[in-house]
């Protein structure tokens, strides 16, 4: 079968684009606000990135007014997002690329700390104009479809990728690399999606060899995933007398670095006993009290469930490693998993709870 026309899908595209916060009607992209773009949409909804980089491109509106920002505020504003490690990379890629300027091509951007092969691509396709296709999961889906690619993810990965890059042989697709990849992007989010595909809107339905087959709607094959493992903590919420909580901060390096969070054990596999729990507690005088329920997370490689436990301090003390914060402040500097533990506390079970019961 002979693959569909890029052209085709460039018409398409100049009749249905989708109207988003970070693409142009006209003009020259900013590299700066496309590489902010890409780095927000990784493994996050279109829905949940646009008022987020509209608020992030307030604050900081160029790449060296990210560059010169403290972490703590470039963390405050990611909260919520999620995948906290690409916050870390767009600030430590900002100050580098402050330094240098944006690299015109995908070997260039590849050299920059925190952007990857993908990331690259598209920045050189949509601000660059470079003829390159960037591969992320719509483009891949749509590749499986259109050449009826059957052998599951990820190791399929590299012969989609191939294949993707293939349609830049077009003359249309070269001259406007930047509008096909983003073609690309609208077809797989809005006709060409996970389950139940539109073809019969599609322009390219004619030379899919999916669809010719009747397996479109089961491609991208993929691999089965292994179940994944869970881990515990346990959390020591502490107020003052003015209604403050104790705080700390997270390592610069590893899950979550350098954002704030509340004392607490380590997340490990087995579940904590009580006594093991409280060698970990920032004090050890207080009257800790369990609230009822536990908090779950889900990250990539295990699900996370901790329990929380909560105290008042008579009086002031300075703990080394942490920081008194008012809760409001304190929870727009933390991740989506602290919210989630910090619902615990508005849960009607913890007002129970506030009677007297669960003391330790």
């Amino acid at each position: 079968m002979t693959p569909p026309s890029p052209s085709l899908l460039l018409d398409w595209y100049d009749r249905h684009r989708r109207v988003l916060p970070w693409r142009l009607a006209t003009g020259t992209p900013d590299p700066y606000r496309v590489w902010l773009s890409e780095v927000m949409l990784q493994q996050t909804t279109v829905a949940a990135v646009g008022p987020r980089y509209t608020r992030f491109l307030a604050r900081f509106p160029t790449v060296a007014a990210l560059a010169a920002a403290a972490w703590e505020e470039v963390a405050e504003e990611w909260a919520g997002l999620g995948y906290y490690a690409r916050a870390r990379n767009l600030h430590a890629g900002a100050k580098a690329l402050a330094a240098q300027g944006f690299p015109r091509t995908g070997e260039g951007l590849r050299a920059i700390p925190g952007i990857g092969p993908y990331t690259a691509s598209a920045v050189a396709a949509i601000a660059f104009g470079q003829p390159v296709v960037p591969a992320d999961g719509n483009v891949e889906r749509v590749a499986a479809r259109i050449f009826r690619v059957e052998t599951p993810l990820p190791a399929a990965k590299k012969r989609l990728t191939e294949l993707a890059q293939g349609w830049m042989t077009d003359a249309g697709a070269r001259a406007r690399p930047g509008d096909f990849a983003q073609a690309l992007f609208d077809l797989g989010a809005t006709l060409c999606t996970p389950r139940n595909p539109a073809c019969a809107l599609c322009p390219w339905r004619e030379g899919c060899a999916a669809q010719a087959a009747g397996v479109q709607a089961s491609l991208p094959r993929k691999a089965a995933k292994a179940a994944r493992p869970t881990r515990h903590g346990v959390h020591f919420l502490l107020f003052d007398d003015s209604g403050r909580m104790l705080v700390r901060r997270r390592a610069e390096k590893g899950l979550l670095g350098g954002m704030l969070e509340v004392p607490g054990t380590p997340w490990r596999a087995e579940p904590w006993p009580d006594a093991e729990a409280l060698a970990h507690a920032p004090l050890p005088g207080p009257d800790w009290r369990r609230l009822p329920g536990e908090a779950r997370h889900g990250f990539t490689h295990f699900e996370l469930r901790m329990t929380l436990l909560t105290a008042r301090l008579p009086g002031e003390a300075a703990l080394p490693g942490h920081a008194w914060m008012n809760p409001a402040e304190a929870r727009a500097g933390m991740p989506s998993v602290m919210h989630r533990l910090l619902d615990l506390l508005d849960s009607p079970a913890a007002a129970m709870a506030d009677r007297g019961q669960d003391s330790f």
